[in-house]
C-alpha cells in the first residue's frame, strides 16, 4: 500500500524525523536491509539503548517504521505505505559518507554472524573445546 494522502501533519513528522542525523541513519539502515533489531542498531549507530529506543518511538509515532516481535527481539521495519516515500528521499543521500560507513558496519557485522553461525554447523565434535 502506498502513501495516498498527505496532510500536513504527517509532513510536519516526516520533516522532522528527516531533520534529525540519528533518525535519518537509523531510517537508513532500516530501509537497506529490510529490517533490524535494536542491538543491532545500538552496535552500529554506537548509540545508546536508551537513545536507539527514543528515536524508533519517534519514527514509529511519525508513521515511518513499525516492529515485530520475535520472542524477546523487536524488529523494526519501514511501513508499507511509507516505503516510497521514504526510499525517494534517503536515494538523494545515498552517497553520504556517514551513512555508507553505517553500511558497511552493518554488513561486517552480518558477516561476521554468518560465518560464526557456518563455523557451529559445520564443527566436528570431538570433545575438545575451541
Amino acid at each position: 500500500m502506498r502513501l495516498k494522502h498527505f496532510n500536513v501533519a504527517f509532513g510536519q513528522q516526516l520533516f522532522k524525523a528527516f531533520g534529525d542525523e540519528s533518525r535519518v541513519r537509523i531510517l537508513h539502515l532500516v530501509w537497506r536491509n529490510q529490517e533490524m533489531c535494536i542491538s543491532d542498531l545500538e552496535q552500529v549507530l554506537d548509540f545508546t539503548q536508551t537513545k536507539t529506543s527514543r528515536q524508533l518511538l519517534y519514527l514509529k509515532n511519525a508513521g515511518l517504521v513499525n516492529f515485530r516481535r520475535l520472542d524477546n527481539w523487536a524488529f523494526y521495519f519501514l511501513k508499507d505505505e511509507a516505503v516510497d516515500l521514504v526510499q525517494q528521499l534517503l536515494s538523494f543521500m545515498e552517497k553520504d559518507p556517514q551513512l555508507v560507513h553505517d553500511q558497511q558496519i552493518y554488513q561486517t557485522l552480518w558477516s561476521n554472524r554468518e560465518l560464526a553461525a557456518y563455523k557451529l554447523q559445520n564443527r566436528h565434535w570431538t570433545g575438545k573445546p575451541l
